[in-house]
C-alpha cells in the first residue's frame, strides 16, 4: 500500500510520541512537544509531518519555519534544536518525507531547508563542517565516571568542592535565567526570554530539569537539562562574571549532573553540539569526550550558498563585540527580539 505523508495534529500526538519514544534514530528533539514549544515560545510556524501506511507510522521530521530581516526565511528540522532531520523505518518512507518537506520549502519560497542530522544520509545534498557532537556512555560507578574523566579535569572538580561550591535542584527557572542571561550577554549573544525557559519546563515537565550550583548561599551558575531514554543532554547553561575567579565551577556542575544521572539510571551523557576550534569544544573534548561531527545538510531553494548565520561568521564581529557592552538590562530586554530568529 502506499505511504502517505500527514500533517501532525491533537489527534496523532501519542501516535507520533509513541513513535519517538521506540525509533531507533529518534532524539529528544523529534518529540511533539517542539511543536507547542515553538509555537507558543516563538510564534513560529510549526510542519511535522509524518509517514504512514495502512495507519502504521513509519516515519516522522519535525520542521518550523523561521522568518527574520536579518537572518532570512529558513525551514529547519529543527530550530533551537541540535538534532532532528528524517527518521524512517524504511527508505521509502524517509523517501516521501525528504519529498515532501523539499515540496514544502518551494512552496514556502525559503532560503533553505536544514536538516539537523546526526548521522549521514545519502541524499547527496550539501553538508555543513562546522558542529559536532559530544557522547559518551556512563557507568553507575561514580569512580568508574570519574576516572574516565582526564586528570586534570578530575584535578579541577575536586578544587571547585574545596572552593566551597554546592549544587541544588531548583523547581523554577528564574535563578537560572539571571546566571544564563549574564553569561550569554558576556559572550556576546542575545538571551532568550524567561517564558521560553518556563515553556520548556511545561512542556516536558519531568523531563526537564534544572540544577543551579552555589558558592555561601550565591548563585554562581546553572544548567538546564533534558533526559530521553537513558540519555542525559545539558542543554542551556551559564555561570556569572565572578565565576571565572572560582576554580571549577563548570567541571564541577557537570560531574554534579553526570554522578546524579547516573545514580538515577541514566546511561549516555550528551554534551551537545559546539563549533570545532572554540571554546565550549575544546572543554568536552579535555573533559574526556570524542568529537563526532554533525552532518547538516541543507536543500537550497532561494539561496545561492549555505547559510551561515553563527557568531564565528567575521559579519557579526562587530555586533557581538557591541552586545558585550551592553548594560545587562538592555540586553535582556532587546536580546529575546533578536534570539527568537537564532534558530
Amino acid at each position: 500500500m502506499t505511504v502517505r505523508v500527514n500533517t501532525l495534529d491533537d489527534g496523532a500526538i501519542a501516535r507520533w510520541d509513541a513513535y519517538v519514544e521506540r525509533a531507533s534514530g529518534a532524539t529528544f528533539f523529534h518529540r511533539s512537544g517542539w511543536k507547542r514549544v515553538l509555537e507558543r515560545a516563538f510564534g513560529h510556524r510549526t510542519h511535522f509531518l509524518y509517514a504512514e501506511r495502512a495507519g502504521e507510522l513509519l516515519g516522522v521530521l519535525p520542521l518550523a519555519e523561521v522568518k527574520s530581516l536579518l537572518f532570512g526565511h529558513s525551514l529547519s528540522s529543527l530550530p533551537f534544536c541540535v538534532y532532528g532531520g528524517i527518521v524512517a523505518d524504511t527508505p521509502e518512507a524517509a523517501r516521501v518525507l525528504r519529498r515532501e518537506a523539499c515540496r514544502l520549502a518551494d512552496s514556502l519560497g525559503v532560503g533553505a531547508l536544514e536538516l539537523r542530522n546526526d548521522r549521514a544520509s545519502d541524499s547527496d545534498w550539501p553538508v555543513k563542517d562546522l558542529y559536532y557532537t559530544f557522547r559518551k556512555r556512563i557507568a553507575a560507578d561514580d569512580e568508574v565516571n570519574l576516572k574516565a574523566i582526564p586528570n586534570r579535569q578530575r584535578a579541577m572538580i575536586r578544587k571547585g568542592v574545596k572552593e566551597g561550591l554546592h549544587s541544588e535542584w531548583d523547581d523554577g527557572v528564574d535563578r537560572l535565567y539571571r546566571v544564563y542571561a549574564e553569561s550569554v550577554r558576556n559572550l556576546g549573544t542575545p538571551v532568550f526570554s524567561a517564558r521560553y525557559l518556563r515553556i520548556l519546563r511545561e512542556v516536558f515537565a519531568r523531563d526537564c530539569t534544572v540544577l543551579m550550583i552555589t558558592q555561601e548561599g550565591q548563585d554562581v551558575a546553572g544548567v538546564m537539562s533534558f533526559y530521553f531514554r537513558d540519555e542525559v543532554l545539558p542543554y542551556y547553561s551559564g555561570s556569572i562574571s565572578r565565576a571565572r575567579s572560582i576554580r571549577g565551577v563548570n567541571h564541577f556542575m557537570y560531574w554534579e549532573l553526570m554522578r546524579s544521572a547516573a545514580a538515577e539510571g541514566y546511561r549516555l551523557f550528551d554534551f551537545g553540539r559546539s563549533k570545532i576550534g572554540t571554546g565550549p569544544f575544546s572543554f568536552k573534548k579535555n573533559y574526556g569526550f570524542e568529537p563526532q561531527p554533525l552532518p547538516y545538510e541543507y536543500y537550497l531553494v532561494k539561496a545561492d550558498a549555505l547559510p551561515d548565520v553563527n557568531p564565528s561568521n567575521p559579519k557579526y564581529r562587530a555586533l557581538i563585540n557591541t552586545w558585550t557592552r551592553l548594560p545587562l538590562p538592555v540586553a535582556n530586554a532587546v536580546g529575546p527580539y533578536i534570539a527568537r530568529s537564532l534558530g
